[in-house]
């Protein structure tokens, strides 16, 4: 099955988390959205007494750097592939929050419930995906899973072979933010469900 080319490159780089226009990180008034981006949602649990901070607002300069590291990332990349990376690096995480904010992304923006269906199994289910859709996922769950034995030199040689050395570039890069967002989302204990875009 080819790439799910509907999807527009304006979705592909909406937020992931919403930012609260309180943070004064925008260039712009309103709310400022980049993919993957944890904050401005639904208050998270209290711990002893105290609510999780909100990254946006505790730290907008480090919030507005990660926002700029997302978009440079997402750049060239086909939008329906940038959601399957976001999509397997969340499942491996077990991030919730990012996993449901971009399964629901990709609907929006034309992926079938098939293919969201088989991204944690696209090994047994290749033919839905694309063979640079294989290769990025291959990559994914490497990079995401980097302790358990690094990137494999075949696994980097199946990407490379497929992508060009900026494309790769931004692929890993791409990698990099979502690991980045669900370890946000997760520290500050984001609520699946809450996403308030």
């Amino acid at each position: 099955m080819t790439t799910n080319t509907s999807m527009s490159a304006s979705t592909s780089t909406s937020t992931s988390m919403s930012m609260s226009a309180s943070t004064g990180a925008g260039a712009g008034a309103g709310t400022e959205r980049a993919a993957g981006v944890p904050g401005g949602t639904a208050p998270a649990p209290a711990v002893a007494g105290r609510p999780r901070l909100d990254l946006a607002k505790s730290a907008p300069r480090v919030f507005r750097a990660l926002i700029g590291f997302d978009a440079a990332a997402r750049e060239g990349l086909d939008p329906a592939l940038v959601e399957l990376i976001q999509i397997r690096s969340s499942h491996l995480n077990h991030c919730a929050y990012c996993l449901h904010m971009h399964t629901n992304d990709a609907r929006k923006a034309g992926e079938s419930e098939d293919r969201l269906h088989m991204v944690a199994v696209w090994r047994e289910a290749g033919h839905f995906f694309t063979e640079r859709e294989r290769a990025a996922l291959a990559l994914t769950e490497a990079v995401t899973l980097v302790a358990d034995g690094g990137v494999p030199d075949d696994v980097y040689a199946r990407a490379a072979a497929v992508f060009d050395d900026q494309e790769l570039a931004h692929v890993l890069a791409l990698i990099l933010t979502i690991n980045t967002w669900n370890r946000v989302a997760l520290s500050t204990a984001k609520v699946a469900g809450t996403d308030t875009r």
